[in-house]
């Protein structure tokens, strides 16, 4: 196991994707999860019985919104209620969780931190998740299976395109984003890959812009058909399209279904 090396015969220590090295029970048997996609990638690695607590943004699977205990939000944790489930392996992430929150669990717990912005860094993921729960050869075939389906991808034309995850102000999803990676992938042009992260955007620049299509994100906004309205009538040359955020900013077992879903998309572009 190149990811971490053994200290007794229940302790490991593992680095994680920030470099740091944390101590905990091997394999972990009460796992807090602070990131929904890593929660879904946990199910798909059969550790149902392992995991303990969940944050309220963990949709899948459906059912452990109800068997697992919720511990706040990605960026509000609820400490009290992470004290009492006393977990033995903490999985966070740099983007999505709050740099405070994750120090304050450190000084109790072991947290090992993913940072996600490339398909290296989401194929990485995978493996590495299996190896610091015990699960390694499912996570290697997940990972194998999920590139297997990127190599066949039937990317889109290249469109020029625009994908915006918020309103007032209008947001974008530029470079060193995990969506930027998944739209490259997906063989589109991000109108916004010379700008980072995720820029503010007036409608004169949205204008300036010039997409050939905007993809409006289920998530973080919960963008709608009226916003499809609001967007054609500032930007009547563009297609406007209703995208489902999972697909495309969500990594680990998701990621299998991406391919596919690209491929009803290219469908909905003709």
């Amino acid at each position: 196991m190149g990811l971490f090396y053994f200290r007794s015969v229940t302790e490991v220590t593992a680095t994680d994707h920030l470099g740091y090295r944390i101590t905990f029970r091997y394999p972990p048997q009460r796992i807090v999860s602070l990131v929904p996609s890593q929660t879904e990638l946990l199910f798909e690695l059969g550790l149902g019985e392992k995991v303990v607590g969940i944050t309220k943004f963990c949709v899948h699977p459906p059912a452990w919104r109800r068997a697992k205990t919720i511990i706040g939000g990605t960026k509000n944790f609820r400490f009290d209620v992470i004290r009492k489930l006393q977990p033995d392996l903490i999985i966070g992430n740099k983007e999505e969780n709050y740099r405070q929150g994750i120090d304050e669990l450190k000084q109790e717990f072991p947290v090992w931190m993913s940072d996600v912005i490339t398909l290296a860094d989401a194929f990485r993921l995978i493996t590495d998740i299996g190896e610091i729960t015990g699960t390694t050869t499912l996570a290697c075939t997940l990972r194998e299976k999920t590139e297997q389906a990127f190599a066949k991808l039937e990317q889109l034309p290249p469109l020029r395109t625009l994908y915006l995850i918020w309103k007032e102000p209008w947001m974008g999803a530029a470079s060193e984003t995990f969506i930027n990676e998944m739209l490259t992938a997906a063989g589109l042009i991000n109108v916004l890959q010379h700008q980072k992260r995720y820029p503010e955007l007036t409608g004169d620049e949205l204008i300036r812009l010039q997409p050939e299509v905007v993809m409006l994100s289920s998530e973080p906004y919960p963008f709608r058909e009226k916003h499809v309205n609001e967007l054609q009538q500032l930007l009547p040359q563009a297609r406007i399209v209703l995208v489902d955020g999972e697909m495309f900013s969500w990594y680990g077992s998701r990621m299998l279904y991406f391919p596919q879903y690209v491929k009803l998309l290219n469908d909905r572009l003709r």
